[in-house]
């Protein structure tokens, strides 16, 4: 596993992100996400949604892994879109 797969795992371990296209979408709208992770693997219209709503709001996306490998950082199943809510841990991962 990377480090920013690594990091994924610390993040989610410390509570500093939420999963879920809805849950990140209503976090966008409120202002409390600063980096999002959606998998390469995606279907279509939630690509289009979640792209769309970064680019609006003028946060950083990452889609550098496939579903597998989120949901593996995580230890969730069919995670396909993950927010960071914290800034430290979004300017960590972006590096």
């Amino acid at each position: 596993m990377d480090r920013v797969l690594s990091n994924l795992g610390l993040a989610k371990r410390s509570g500093k992100i939420i999963s879920g296209t809805e849950m990140v979408i209503e976090g966008l709208r409120n202002n409390t996400i600063h980096l999002v992770f959606l998998a390469s693997d995606t279907e279509k219209n939630t690509t289009k949604k979640i792209t769309d709503k970064t680019t609006f709001y003028e946060v950083s996306l990452n889609k550098n892994y496939t579903s597998n490998d989120l949901s593996q950082a995580i230890g969730g199943k069919n995670v396909h879109v993950i927010g960071i809510m914290d800034r430290g841990f979004a300017k960590l991962l972006k590096e």
